[in-house]
């Protein structure tokens, strides 16, 4: 018996035949930083009001032209395995607080950076770990005496709309004013009188947002209820005090159980045969019409035979084939969804103000509208010239949103414009002279990559960013803590208090970026070995269609 000799010693040996191995500070760890480096350059473009957009074609060649960090990333299909914890801890914080995510990938891609220079210092992956841990640890004792407000009352629009403008200000600079008022008015009018002393949770599905192309963002607007781009099976188009009744199942004839066959020998049995099942579904559609119910909405189709009963019984029919929208529906109108086509009793009835076709544009659209303010969900309808730019103003109000449910956590606001970002380098610099050891050097470059927003926001805006970094330090050695950078300002004015002038972020977003990246760079610059094993068999991935050839 032959004995097998492997071709290569070491890792290889242990190993299928294509298995790959990279290992120690050349191969792991300086390749790790280098593809985590240019993934958060290529955000980093994209960061502040005038970051740049980018045009994301993605797997099933569907267009994004956005400058929205959460939709690059999620679109970009990411192979690096270093590359992807960065993307899983901005997922995180996408999850955790809605806004924030270009934050988490330029921060951990400067920390990495600073940390490669450490490492050719000669300093070990070890010791910078614990300087960023110190660091962080630091920050997040310092941010919280950098808070400059508190917002208590979630129905004080003025309040909230200071704060949620920032964060759509990164998105639709320019255009915050209106967005921000829709998303106001959108968020608190689903919110009861005493939502604060009950202590309700926000949840950001019960803000939905329905696209209508044509006419421009001013003619969007707020409806209390829900709006669906449909049209009404039967004849009646409007129902006003409307009682709802939400199938599940198609009204139609139902189909028997057991499959038979049925022998008939003249006219008359056949006319007798199809005349029951008529009459069984005219009983069924006029015992819904008689518990009350002036609309049926289904999640199956209308039969043929069902709606000349429906409109004969004066009946408004709508069909809705998503099940996601049937839910909310219910929730909306607050009626039960019945799954057979049984007459609802009186608690499974919804009810809204109003139901109605609508004509926007040349789209048709069904509106289930309530008036008062006990309306669990309501809708934004956007108006725009294309969809690309719908999407776009979906994915600010989005960032509006949740912007509100992180105020309903937590209402505390801290200056933005790059002035929290400074303050803390400062203090953890100091704080790094204080620490005995070689981590010391890892807390000051902490302190050093902090620097990097203000100078992000600076470069994108076309400004001298180590001249604005240096007069902002200027400005907070004299104690002004609230100064930072002012995006329209040129010379002297480049720099102003942004409590002033309402730019503004919130502190839970900035609690858990700072935590996240942290984390990433450090689990990142941990890893010392790479083994990728051989690829499981199986169709090749499918390459690019559009070759240099055919462009």
């Amino acid at each position: 018996m032959a004995l097998h000799v492997p071709k290569a010693p070491g890792m290889a040996q242990m190993l299928k035949d294509g298995a790959r191995y990279f290992s120690g500070l050349e191969e792991a760890v300086y390749r790790n930083i280098t593809a985590c480096k240019e993934f958060a350059q290529t955000v980093r473009t994209a960061y502040g009001p005038n970051g740049m957009n980018k045009m994301v074609i993605n797997h099933l060649e569907k267009l994004f032209v956005t400058s929205d960090a959460a939709t690059i990333i999620r679109e970009l299909d990411v192979e690096h395995p270093a590359a992807k914890l960065l993307v899983l801890a901005s997922e995180m914080q996408e999850s955790e607080v809605g806004d924030g995510t270009n934050f988490v990938i330029i921060f951990a891609g400067a920390l990495l950076e600073h940390a490669e220079e450490l490492l050719r210092l000669g300093i070990t992956t070890t010791e910078i770990v614990e300087g960023y841990e110190l660091a962080l640890e630091k920050a997040l004792e310092l941010l919280p005496k950098l808070v400059i407000r508190e917002v208590k009352d979630w129905q004080d629009i003025s309040q909230i709309e200071d704060v949620m403008k920032t964060s759509i200000m990164s998105k639709q600079y320019g255009k915050e004013d209106l967005i921000a008022n829709l998303v106001c008015k959108a968020c608190s009018s689903i919110l009861p009188a005493d939502a604060i002393k009950k202590n309700v949770t926000f949840n950001v599905d019960n803000v939905r947002v329905c696209k209508i192309l044509g006419s421009g963002l001013h003619s969007s607007q707020v409806i209390q209820g829900m709006v669906f781009k449909r049209q009404v099976e039967g004849d009646i188009t409007k129902v006003e005090k409307a009682k709802v009744a939400v199938y599940t199942c198609p009204v139609d004839i139902m189909q028997t159980e057991t499959k038979g066959t049925v022998l008939i020998k003249s006219a008359n049995e056949l006319l007798n045969f199809s005349r029951g099942e008529e009459s069984l579904l005219e009983s069924q559609i006029k015992a819904i019409a008689d518990s009350g119910a002036t609309v049926i909405v289904s999640g199956g189709k209308f039969g043929d035979m069902a709606l000349y009963y429906v409109n004969k019984y004066n009946l408004m029919a709508v069909r809705l084939p998503s099940k996601f929208d049937l839910r909310r529906l219910c929730r909306a109108v607050k009626a039960v969804a019945l799954t057979k086509l049984n007459p609802p009793t009186k608690e499974e009835l919804g009810y809204a103000d109003s139901v109605h076709v609508d004509e926007l544009g040349d789209t048709s659209i069904v509106v289930f509208q309530n008036q008062d303010q006990e309306s669990r969900i309501s809708t934004i309808v956007v108006r725009g010239s294309t969809d690309n730019y719908m999407d776009d103003i979906e994915r600010a109000i989005d960032d509006g949103v949740n912007t509100f449910k992180a105020i309903t956590k937590n209402g505390n606001i801290v200056p933005g414009g790059g002035a929290t970002e400074i303050e803390l380098a400062s203090k953890i610099a100091s704080y790094g002279d204080t620490i005995p050891g070689l981590e010391q050097y890892a807390v000051r470059k902490f302190a050093v990559a902090l620097e990097v927003f203000p100078k992000t926001l600076s470069d994108n805006s076309g400004t001298h960013s180590s001249g604005i970094i240096s007069k902002l330090y200027a400005a907070h050695k004299e104690g002004k803590i609230n100064h930072g950078f002012n995006i329209d300002g040129t010379g002297e004015e480049s720099v102003i208090d942004v409590e002033k002038a309402g730019i503004l972020d919130l502190y839970l977003t900035k609690y858990w970026a700072l935590k996240y990246a942290t984390n990433a760079a450090c689990t990142i610059l941990k890893i010392d070995q790479i083994i990728m094993a051989k690829r499981a068999g199986g169709p090749k991935p499918k390459q690019n269609s559009h070759s240099d050839d055919e462009s």
